[in-house]
């Protein structure tokens, strides 16, 4: 009854995958390649547990 109350998760981490995207975009943009690749990686992984919990929601 109440589930519109509920953070929904999925745009939680949409929302920390697309901030780690600008950061390495911009990263990127000053030269540091070593932090790009860091920042690349780390939204790597968060997209995986996005389409984890992306997959997940359609099966129920």
């Amino acid at each position: 009854m109440f589930d519109w109350l509920k953070p929904d998760p999925v745009k939680k981490l949409r929302r920390q995958y697309d901030a780690k995207l600008e950061q390495a975009i911009l990263a990127q943009r000053s030269g540091n390649l070593r932090l790009f690749a860091d920042l690349t990686a780390e939204s790597e992984a968060l997209w995986l547990q996005l389409e984890a919990l992306m997959t997940q929601r359609k099966s129920k």
